[in-house]
């Protein structure tokens, strides 16, 4: 029981000289980590994070995927992970939708990580399908 203590005493202790060791490089840099630059704001509440642009641009990008997706099964057999690209041109696509909407004056919510992530997964889901279905 003791050395189970000692144990997590010294995990601890390297967790917080591993942190120092983390804000001193910032410091010197002076450039700050991505959970540092959110760490203060709130995440949205789940309903906030399923919209319409998200669900349309996750459509359309599953329209897409699946027809690459099911002629590459046809002629090689195999798929490549689509995680990348669908969470890149996800975010191009809303990106875009937004940038047109706030010159328009009809952007009533800025482009969140959480609704890149909803489009990526959405994407890779339904390749998937896609794939499983043929």
């Amino acid at each position: 029981m003791g050395s189970r203590k000692r144990g997590e005493e010294e995990e601890v202790s390297n967790q917080i000289n591993h942190n120092t060791v983390e804000e001193e490089e910032e410091e010197e840099t002076g450039v700050l980590s991505l959970e540092k630059i959110f760490e203060h704001k709130e995440v949205p509440s789940w309903k906030d994070q399923l919209t319409f642009r998200a669900f349309t641009v996750s459509f359309l990008l599953a329209i897409l995927f699946s027809f690459i997706v099911m002629k590459l099964s046809l002629t090689t057999g195999i798929i490549p992970s689509l995680n990348v690209s669908a969470g890149l041109l996800g975010f191009f696509f809303v990106k875009t939708w937004t940038k047109f909407l706030a010159k328009s004056g009809w952007l009533k919510q800025p482009f969140t990580r959480q609704e890149n992530t909803v489009i990526q997964t959405c994407v890779v889901a339904s390749s998937g399908i896609a794939f499983s279905g043929m």
